[in-house]
């Protein structure tokens, strides 16, 4: 079986990890430090299970005292950097939400997120201060590392993968977007990627107002440009009128003249794989910018169908161009899709629109 990500975990380096502590704090047990986190729960824990268990276990190991606590891990902080060090964040997360901590606490996530990221841990502050929070945000948009200045922004997505929502952001986003506005012509991509993230979480619940923050911001910068073309790409995907116009789609209801959709084979066995071939021909006049895409409807365990769609094609094409191409899609299960036996629907769309349609048989493997 593949290594799973949550495998970064192992006895080593839970070892390599306690000796750096006991550099600096002599009385750290070690071995009981490292007993009490692989215990016989550990093997079904997922990640965030045993980073949360690795983070609360320093609390029981460390000083009592939060203060000391940090102190310690503020001295090995250098030598303790990348994603398995998530767990330094969360320790401020689970010890440092008392009211007395809050300046600590903000100064240890700041230092922290410039080793691993604080984007996970500054979430619980959120949900119980949101207004002292978006303060500090506006201040670390400021900040003098990218770093620092990408956690104003991936801190407060209202939907973080990973991360805990956040409502108060999903029905009013405008705090996030006074953050967003000065990280909007930011020098570090790692920033900019982040601000449209954000962008395109806050479409999914308000796709008026960042339409209209896109309009606002167009034309002026061209990192922001692509930040808000980043940041619309739901809207896109989902062919929103105002923003298809916005990005210089064509949307005349005559834009193809001609369209077909095959598929080889026809019917297949879930795990197989099958071949689609489009042709398209363009009305004639001038060049369009054309966005051409497939989308399957996909069967679920219920009967219901959802849909997914596939990118085959963005480009601006003369009026009259006949495209053609040949798309491979493999029917394998994966994490985030199961497939389910029946006819799908699988559809040929052109700026949003469906052009021409096909169906694929699905069955399930021979358990013979």
């Amino acid at each position: 079986m593949a290594a799973q990500l949550k495998d970064i975990y192992t006895k080593d380096f839970l070892l390599d990890f306690s000796r750096k502590v006991q550099s600096v704090y002599p009385a750290f047990h070690q071995a009981d430090f490292i007993n009490s986190i692989m215990d016989e729960t550990w093997d079904s824990l997922a990640l965030k299970a045993r980073t949360r268990r690795i983070s609360k276990q320093l609390g029981v190991f460390l000083p009592d005292k939060y203060k000391e606590a940090l102190d310690i891990l503020f001295q090995i902080a250098d030598d303790c950097a990348g994603f398995p060090y998530l767990f330094f964040p969360d320790f401020v997360a689970v010890y440092g939400q008392a009211e007395e901590h809050w300046d600590l606490s903000m100064s240890a996530l700041e230092n922290f997120t410039q080793k691993s990221s604080s984007e996970f841990a500054i979430r619980p502050f959120l949900l119980r201060d949101p207004d002292k929070v978006m303060k500090q945000m506006v201040t670390w948009a400021e900040h003098p590392n990218e770093h620092v200045r990408r956690l104003a922004s991936e801190g407060c997505r209202p939907r973080l993968p990973w991360g805990e929502a956040l409502p108060v952001f999903k029905k009013d986003p405008a705090p996030v977007l006074s953050v967003l506005e000065i990280l909007k012509e930011d020098a570090s991509l790692y920033v900019r990627k982040s601000v449209a993230n954000n962008l395109n979480d806050i479409s999914k619940d308000h796709p008026d107002l960042v339409l209209e923050t896109a309009r606002r911001w167009a034309g002026e910068n061209s990192d922001t440009d692509w930040i808000i073309r980043h940041g619309c790409r739901t809207l896109i995907k989902h062919a929103n009128p105002q923003a298809m116009a916005l990005f210089g789609y064509a949307m005349d209801a005559a834009l193809t003249t001609q369209a077909s959709i095959t598929v080889q084979p026809a019917a297949l066995t879930i795990g197989e794989r099958c071949e689609f071939h489009y042709q398209v021909t363009i009305r004639q006049g001038e060049p369009v910018y054309l966005r051409i895409e497939y989308a399957i409807d996909f069967i679920k365990a219920k009967g219901q169908t959802s849909r997914k769609s596939f990118l085959l094609s963005n480009k601006t094409v003369s009026g009259g161009a006949h495209l053609t191409a040949t798309r491979t899609h493999n029917w394998s299960d994966l994490t985030t899709r199961r497939h389910y036996p029946g006819e799908h629907r699988i559809v040929l769309l052109v700026n949003g629109q469906e052009v021409a349609y096909t169906v694929v048989s699905l069955r399930q493997p021979s358990t013979g």
